[in-house]
This record gives structure tokens, sequence and C-alpha cells, in this order.
């Protein structure tokens, strides 16, 4: 009759190549998009802001603070200096201005991350002389940072990016004369 041996069907299917082969890549998938679910749900980038809109009206008014220092001829240098003994660098900042300017007694520096928000830090500047300021970070920094410097009065305002394992100091100029003026919304 017909009677089949196990030798003329073959090995069972688990033991052959091409079934393992054909499975291995859905279950990469199913691994990656594991991995990639958990990455999204367990770190936060915080690139995106709630209140986008409002972000974006306020843009003409920190443009008008940069070109308040360019009629002020204001120019600073930022210069970081670590100290032995102690984890937080301290920053001197010279500042420079056209004849009648009045420098204040303090000032705010904002160290801002290009990526990561939980980063940033604001370092109150306090004057040690005419045109001389001094503040510590609140922890080192390394890589590329943005610098804003401006007056607490919020009229004026520098802004630049620095790396400072790069270069010694940072120059904070004017705007260029070249700048347009700012862009205002006036709408109902």
């Amino acid at each position: 009759m017909n009677t089949i041996t196990r030798n003329t069907l073959g090995k069972p299917w688990y033991r052959e190549r091409w079934p393992w082969l054909l499975m291995a890549g859905p279950f990469a998938v199913i691994v990656a998009g594991s991995v990639t679910a958990w990455l999204a749900v367990s770190s936060y980038d915080g690139l995106v802001d709630d209140d986008y809109y409002k972000q974006g009206l306020a843009v003409s008014q920190r443009v008008a603070r940069d070109h308040r220092a360019l009629e002020l001829g204001i120019n600073g240098e930022v210069v970081m200096q670590a100290e032995g003994g102690t984890s937080e660098p301290e920053l001197r900042v010279f500042l420079r201005a056209n004849p009648g300017f009045v420098p204040p007694d303090q000032l705010a520096l904002h160290v801002t991350h290009p990526t990561k928000k939980g980063l940033d830090q604001l370092v109150d500047l306090r004057a040690i002389g005419t045109g001389l300021y001094a503040g510590r970070l609140s922890a080192p920094i390394s890589g590329r940072w943005r610098f804003s410097l401006e007056d607490t009065a919020g009229e004026w305002r520098l802004v630049g990016d620095w790396n400072p394992d790069r270069e010694a100091s940072l120059s904070l100029p004017a705007p260029p004369r070249s700048a347009k003026p700012p862009i205002t919304y006036k709408g109902e």
C-alpha cells in the first residue's frame, strides 16, 4: 500500500533552514519597533513648545532689542575661568558701548543648549568694575552653546554661539548694520 516513511518526507519543518530565515525579517522588525517605542516613551527631547504661536509673535520684540544694542554700540567679550577646587566655572564679561552709555549694575546671561532644554542656565552677572561683570555657571558646559547677554530691564541684548572647548572667548558684537528692522504684526 501507500505507506510513507519518515525518510521520504524529509525533516520536520522546524529543522529546515528556510522557515527560520523567512521568520527572521518580521521578528527583527518587531524587536526594532519595540526598542523605538521604548526610546520614544522613556526620553523627552523638549523641542516643541505648546505656545509656539506666542513665541513666534515675540520674535519681533527680541529683534527690536538687538537693534537697540546696535544703536547703543554695545559689544562684549565673555571669558570662562575654571577655578581649582570648584565645579562651577566663573564667567567674566567685559562690556563696551558708545560714549554716554551707563553700564547697569547687573546683567543676565542666558546659556542655552541647542537641543536639551534641561541643561539651560541663567547666570546673574554682577558688576565688579566699570564694564566688568562676573558670575558663576551652575554646571560646567562643553560643546556648542547659545549665549544671550541682556540687561535686567530688557531693553537690549547681545546673542552669539560659543564652543568653550575650541575658543578661548566669545565676542558678542551688536548686530551688523545690514540687519533689517524688526517685523511687526499689525493684526486685529
